[in-house]
C-alpha cells in the first residue's frame, strides 16, 4: 500500500498542477483564486505590466483564514487593487482582514495599505523595505500614473508599516503562527518570506517568480537572491505561493528562479572574463528560457 503522507503530497501536487494550467490559460483576465487549502488561497494576478484594467496587481498575493481574522500577505499596487483583493477574500469569508504583511518594496506589495489601515488592519514589513519604499516612492507614484492612469490610482495613498523588524518576526493569529524572515536584498533589497511552519506552506513575495523571467533591476541583488532562494529552499516547503505566477512546488521554482540567477551570473560572469561589453550584451543565448512569459523583451 502505498505510504498515505506520499500519496497526499503526490495528490496535493496534482491537484496544483491542474490549477496551474487552468490559471495560465486565463492569464490576461485578472485576479482569480487559487485554492491552497480549505483555509490558504493565492490571489494570482496577469503577468505582463501594470494596466488600467489590473490597477497595478500585476503580481500573486495571498492570504489565510484564521479563527480570528484574515492575514493578507501583501496589499496591491494602489487603493482600487487593494479594493479588488478584498473583494475576492470576501468570496471565501466573511471574516476581516486583521492583518497585510508587505513582502518587499515593490509598488504591489504595500500602495493598497492605506485601504486595508482604513479598515483597522495592521501593517507589518521588514525595516529594509519600508527604507525603499520611501526611497522610491516618487519613482513608483510616476510609473504607476503613467501605466494605471490618474483614475486607477485615484485615492492612492502612502501608508508605512506599523509594524517592522530587522532580520525575523514570529506572531500567531487565532490558531495560526506565522515566521516572517529577511532574506532581501533580492529582487527588492527588503525581501521577506512569510512561512507557516505547521502547513509548510510559504509566501515568498518576489523570491520566486514561475512562469515568468525575472525582473532583475537596478535595485536588485542577483548574488543575495541566489542565497534567499536557497533559504527558502532549506525548510523544505510542500507548496510556495510565489510573487509572480501560480502557487507550485519546489522544484518548479527553482527550475524558473534559481536556474535562471546561476544561468544569468555564470553567463554573464564569463562573458565579461572574455572582455566582452555592454553592445554585446544581447548576443548571449537565453533560450533555454524561452518558454517563459516576457522572455522576448
Amino acid at each position: 500500500m502505498p505510504n498515505p503522507t506520499l500519496l497526499s503530497r503526490l495528490m496535493l501536487m496534482a491537484l496544483l498542477l491542474l490549477a496551474s494550467v487552468a490559471l495560465a490559460a486565463d492569464q490576461d483576465a485578472g485576479l482569480r483564486l487559487q485554492p491552497i487549502s480549505d483555509r490558504i488561497d493565492a490571489i494570482v494576478g496577469p503577468f505582463g505590466n501594470r494596466t488600467p484594467e489590473n490597477l497595478g496587481n500585476n503580481a500573486t498575493f495571498g492570504f489565510v483564514v484564521t479563527d480570528a481574522g484574515v492575514v493578507l500577505i501583501d496589499a496591491g499596487g494602489s487603493t482600487k487593487g487593494a479594493a479588488a483583493i478584498d473583494a475576492l477574500i470576501k468570496q471565501v469569508t466573511d471574516q476581516p482582514v486583521k492583518i497585510v504583511i508587505n513582502t518587499g518594496g515593490q509598488d504591489h506589495r504595500w500602495l493598497g495599505n492605506e485601504y486595508f489601515k482604513q479598515r483597522g488592519a495592521r501593517i507589518i514589513a521588514s525595516q529594509a523595505a519600508v527604507e525603499d519604499q520611501r526611497a522610491r516612492l516618487e519613482e513608483q507614484l510616476f510609473r504607476l500614473q503613467n501605466l494605471v492612469g490618474v483614475d486607477g490610482l485615484a485615492g492612492t495613498e502612502p501608508v508605512y508599516a506599523d509594524e517592522t523588524f530587522d532580520e525575523t518576526m514570529t506572531f500567531s493569529l487565532g490558531d495560526t503562527r506565522f515566521e516572517l524572515r529577511r532574506v532581501g536584498p533580492a529582487h527588492t533589497p527588503g525581501d521577506s518570506l512569510v512561512w507557516l511552519p505547521d502547513e509548510r506552506i510559504a509566501f515568498s513575495g518576489d523570491v520566486v517568480y514561475v512562469g515568468r523571467m525575472l525582473g532583475v533591476m537596478p535595485h536588485s541583488s542577483s548574488a543575495h537572491w541566489i542565497e534567499a532562494f536557497e533559504i527558502l529552499a532549506a525548510v523544505e516547503p510542500k507548496v510556495i505561493v510565489p510573487g509572480h505566477g501560480p502557487a507550485t512546488d519546489l522544484a518548479q521554482a527553482r527550475a524558473d528562479t534559481l536556474d535562471y540567477l546561476v544561468f544569468l551570473r555564470e553567463t554573464v560572469g564569463a562573458f565579461m572574463e572574455d572582455g566582452g561589453d555592454i553592445t554585446q550584451i544581447g548576443t548571449l543565448d537565453q533560450s533555454r528560457f524561452a518558454h517563459l512569459e516576457d522572455h522576448p523583451r
